[in-house]
Parts: C-alpha cells; sequence; structure tokens
C-alpha cells in the first residue's frame, strides 16, 4: 500500500507563487518517476509534471519555464514550484506515483487525494 499525501495549495493572484509538497508513504517507498497531475471541473486531466529518479523532467507546454518538479533527498517526496500563475491553472492538483514502482510512464497511477489551487483577483 502506497499513501501520498500533499501540501500547499491555497489561493493566491495571478502572478503569484504556490509551492506543492507530496511524501510516499508505506511499504514502497521508491519510485521510478513521480509526478503531478491536475483536474479543473468540466475539464480532462493533465499531466503537469513528471520526473524520474535520474533527474529527467517533463512539463505540461503551458508550465514550461513556470513551474518547477523536484524531489526530496529522501527520494519518496517530490515538489512542484509554481510561479507566475494564472486563472486558468486553477485546478485540483494532485500527485502521482506509478502502480509499478519501476515503471517509467505515469499512465496506471497512485493518486493522493489532492490540493487545490486557485487563481483568482
Amino acid at each position: 500500500q502506497v499513501h501520498l499525501v500533499e501540501s500547499g495549495g491555497g489561493m493566491v493572484q495571478p502572478g503569484g507563487s504556490l509551492r506543492l509538497s507530496c511524501t510516499a508513504s508505506g511499504s514502497i517507498l521508491s519510485f521510478k518517476i513521480m509526478g503531478w497531475y491536475r483536474q479543473a471541473p468540466g475539464k480532462e486531466r493533465e499531466l503537469v509534471a513528471s520526473i524520474t529518479d535520474g533527474g529527467s523532467t517533463n512539463y505540461l507546454d503551458s508550465g514550461k519555464g513556470r513551474f518547477t518538479i523536484s524531489r526530496g533527498n529522501a527520494r519518496n517526496t517530490v515538489a512542484l514550484q509554481m510561479n507566475s500563475l494564472a486563472p486558468e491553472d486553477t485546478a485540483l492538483y494532485y500527485c502521482v506515483v506509478p502502480r509499478d514502482p519501476v515503471a517509467a510512464t505515469l499512465n496506471r497511477i497512485i493518486r493522493g487525494q489532492g490540493t487545490q489551487v486557485t487563481v483568482s483577483s
């Protein structure tokens, strides 16, 4: 069993910043890849960012240059620094890991409960 807990969401004004954090606990604490998805009401889920255990990163096009994903030294933590936030970034953001810890993709995932990010003036 793997349990993911996110923190750091909230409400900010356009142009503001937030840092999301996620810690994995349970029987598996090492994953080939970790990431963040988001889903806004009425919209499809989208992968915001991912990072492998080797440090390779991938970002949603709209997040490039604004978002930075990182993994902690403990390897079971992942963070998402979000700058220059815009109203269209408003969504529930949730941390994900692959069901198979050695998988290199985030298709079959375990997810946390999520943390709400609201960007509004």
